[in-house]
């Protein structure tokens, strides 16, 4: 179908102006100040509402196939879809693990059956992510948007080195989820503040920034391209700037609940616990002035839904993971945007741009272009409220927070992923 979009503030990469919006055939078809549609044309009268490229999420566990009472790849892809994205990486910690073709194809089938927006899947570094051999990484390389064991952490150096190898040779990313077993020390809860206070072993920095140290050294050896996942830390920052100021091709991601929350702000609720956990204010202005610097050029979710009984066992007895899809813009929006400390436009470029570049994904604003693309008021204000999520998930630390920046409308390769009630 065809649709017009009027009157709204659209962003093309270097600024907003208002305009229309021609969408014919799935694609766009011109981007102007009133245009004429044709007879029985469809007009979303958007009243000086914001239109961007379809934001992109890198990071996502849609938990399908395996654990479909979690998340399914339906449910997920809508939740996205409302949260504006139209393009989403999914993570291979699933069932099959996506470690050769035949697995591969299971996820796949279910993406081009159910999928609201576009699904990118990862294939795993390692069989079954358990790390005693390399994935058919060949066999997988063109069908996949990079490798990871997320999850997980690859404990050996020989086999991150196997794995960064055999990657450049297929022009793919490696995307490490780091964490070195070795190193935690504890367990939910950052080694900090509120882990003295209550007399709790917390997980340390070093668990995440030693495996960050130790893979640059290999990036450096064999030139690699290498994405941290989830960074958390604040000298897992200052390694990957420095990493950048060499010339390496490194790139990381943080996620909204590490830029918004530290562990001052921790409750005794399964909503705030995940992996890695929410650090000290110090991590939380180190990884702000990331943002800021370049050092971090993506914002991710790890979206990483479970069951209610799974996350209802407090702080320290719940499973690892948060939802993140419907919150993560406005919550971005209202915290670091409407404060000043980065602008929309930044936010855009975090959200869109940079992941779109790094991982050669989605597709910008542009006539001729796919219509990708999503459209929010940011001047509504609401309560988030977890029961009203289209994700299966509803374990939020944001839970009960007035945000401002309601998505109205999602459209995903020229078709409507998602359209609010209001609209």
């Amino acid at each position: 179908m065809d649709y017009l979009l009027r009157g709204a503030h659209i962003y093309d990469e270097i600024r907003f102006s208002k305009k229309d919006i021609l969408i014919k055939g799935g694609a766009i078809a011109d981007i102007a100040e009133d245009i004429i549609p044709a007879s029985g044309v469809p007009i979303f009268h958007l009243n000086n509402c914001f239109v961007f490229p379809g934001l992109i999420d890198v990071h996502v566990h849609l938990r399908e196939p395996g654990f479909f009472y979690k998340e399914s790849i339906k449910s997920g892809t809508m939740a996205a879809a409302r949260g504006g994205f139209t393009s989403v990486c999914a993570m291979p910690n699933l069932d099959p693990v996506p470690d050769g073709a035949e697995h591969l194809k299971i996820q796949t089938d279910i993406i081009e059956r159910d999928a609201a927006v576009r699904v990118y899947p990862y294939g795993s570094i390692t069989v079954g992510e358990c790390q005693g051999e390399l994935s058919d990484m060949a066999v997988l390389a063109g069908k996949v948007v990079a490798f990871s064991d997320d999850g997980v952490g690859v404990s050996s150096g020989d086999m991150m080195r196997c794995a960064m190898t055999t990657a450049k040779g297929l022009n793919k990313m490696i995307v490490a989820h780091c964490e070195d077993l070795s190193l935690i020390k504890g367990k939910a809860v950052h080694d900090g503040e509120y882990a003295r206070l209550r007399g709790i072993a917390g997980i340390s920095s070093e668990s995440e920034w030693r495996q960050v140290e130790r893979d640059i050294g290999i990036v450096r050896e064999i030139g690699c391209g290498y994405h941290v996942c989830h960074v958390s830390t604040k000298e897992s920052v200052e390694l990957i700037r420095s990493a950048k100021a060499e010339g390496l091709p490194v790139s990381c991601e943080t996620a909204p609940h590490y830029l918004t929350l530290c562990d001052e702000d921790l409750r005794d609720d399964g909503s705030f616990r995940m992996n890695p956990p929410i650090r000290s204010a110090a991590d939380k202005r180190a990884l702000i002035d990331g943002i800021k610097d370049g050092t971090i050029e993506i914002i991710a979710t790890d979206h990483a839904p479970h069951s209610r009984e799974e996350k209802s066992h407090g702080l320290i007895g719940s499973k690892n993971g948060i939802v993140g899809l419907e919150t993560a813009f406005p919550v971005l929006y209202t915290k670091l945007v409407k404060t000043g400390i980065i602008t929309l436009v930044k936010l855009i470029e975090l959200m869109h741009t940079n992941p779109s570049k790094r991982f050669k994904i989605g597709s910008p604003l542009k006539v001729g272009e796919r219509a990708n693309l999503t459209v929010f008021d940011l001047d509504a204000e609401y309560e988030i409220d977890p029961e009203d999520f289209l994700s299966k998930g509803r374990s939020t630390p944001f839970a009960g927070w007035r945000v401002f920046g309601r998505c109205l409308l999602t459209i995903s390769d020229g078709k409507i992923a998602y359209k609010d009630d209001t609209l």
